[in-house]
């Protein structure tokens, strides 16, 4: 009777403790699983001085931007340029950025003649100099 009684009123003692082993098993087996499963940075076993890197010569450099309107008006750097001091304004960019490339934006109703006037002017200061030339594309 008196076990009926502490089973009614659910006072027990050890029988109400829980069992952490389930619990500690899983982190154990999750700690284990992420320990094996990262990535190690692979050193190469041997003491190496490693050189000091400007952050400014690895950046790439900036591109020259020059627009032309739809009134075949020679823009660089949103200011508008005589076509006539075209190769001297160029040449003082590429001396600010001797490795950059150069951009040319056209607009659709310019005329081809200004471009091909432009592309002359950009080789001649520097014929490896890359042009790029942008377009919308259609889509």
């Amino acid at each position: 009777m008196a076990r009926k009684k502490r089973l009614a009123t659910g006072g027990g003692g050890a029988e109400d403790d829980v069992n952490l082993t389930p619990m500690l098993d899983v982190v154990f087996i999750l700690l284990i699983f992420f320990i094996v499963t990262a990535q190690f940075i692979k050193e190469p076993g041997v003491p190496i001085v490693r050189p000091d890197v400007d952050n400014k010569a690895a950046a790439k450099p900036l591109a020259i931007l020059i627009a032309i309107d739809a009134n075949s008006d020679i823009y660089i750097d949103k200011q508008r340029i005589n076509p006539n001091e075209l190769s001297f304004v160029l040449k003082e960019m590429r001396l600010d950025n001797p490795r950059g490339e150069v951009v040319v934006q056209t607009d659709v109703n310019a005329e081809a003649q200004v471009m091909v006037d432009v592309m002359e002017a950009i080789n001649k200061i520097d014929g490896d100099t890359v042009i790029n030339i942008s377009a919308k594309t259609s889509g």
